[in-house]
């Protein structure tokens, strides 16, 4: 069994709910990635004092540049909302 690809689902989320999804998702990715960059930098301490695993972090933080990404190149398929 194969998973569908970042390109496939936002094709689907795109036919389904119209191109304005594609801008919003894409204005959610940002705001995660900002959260992500303001966060505190990384500081020494030890694994019990952990509230998230630095690589789960590391790890979200590529998978929301991935679908940044997919959007980005979905929407330079699209016409803007505000162009049409």
């Amino acid at each position: 069994m194969s998973t569908p690809d970042e390109s496939s689902f936002l094709r689907d989320a795109e036919s389904m709910y119209g191109p304005e999804t594609l801008h919003e998702l894409e204005h959610e990715v940002r705001l995660d990635l900002d959260m992500i960059a303001a966060s505190e930098p990384e500081r020494v301490v030890p694994v019990s004092e952990w509230l998230v695993d630095p690589t789960e972090v590391e790890r979200d933080e590529v998978a929301l540049r991935s679908l940044l990404g997919a959007v980005e190149a979905m929407e330079g398929e699209l016409p803007r909302p505000d162009d049409v």
